[in-house]
């Protein structure tokens, strides 16, 4: 599964980068993620938690900082210590500058089978459900 969103925001790119480079702050734009913990140097464990109707699922993933290059462009990557093969994870968001700002590319990419469709339905409707939360932080605003 490959997910591209996109957004345009009214402040710097080093801004807007700040509230993507640093799982720790997905929390507070991105309800999915519930829980961003640190885990070491560029390392977070991350929960993510997801209603399908009546049931509620939750994964727990570490995922690691793969590439950054400052105000620009960042990738996370799936790194579990278990020893054990598990599918991928990887994020990337890239911020670009605007006249009026800044622009954020952001793809996900799940290389796992479980849910399939169920699962990309849900994370299609909360990234919309999300550019209105990650835009109130950017200009300022609170909800």
């Amino acid at each position: 599964m490959d997910l591209d969103a996109s957004l345009d925001a009214p402040c710097p790119p080093s801004e807007l980068f700040a509230w993507v480079d640093d799982l720790g702050r997905y929390p507070q734009w991105l309800s999915i993620v519930t829980r961003a913990e640190p885990d070491g140097d560029g390392a977070w464990l991350v929960e993510l938690r997801g209603r399908f109707g009546p049931l509620a699922r939750s994964k727990r993933l570490r995922m690691e900082r793969s590439t950054v290059e400052p105000d620009h462009l960042v990738v996370f990557e799936r790194a579990e210590r278990d020893g054990r093969h598990h599918a991928p994870w990887v994020l990337r968001a890239e911020v670009t500058p605007r006249p009026s700002g800044s622009h954020l590319e952001m793809r996900l990419h799940y290389g796992g089978s479980l849910w399939g469709s169920v699962l990309e339905r849900l994370l299609r409707d909360e990234i919309e459900q999300s550019r209105g939360r990650l835009l109130a932080l950017v200009s300022g605003r609170t909800r």
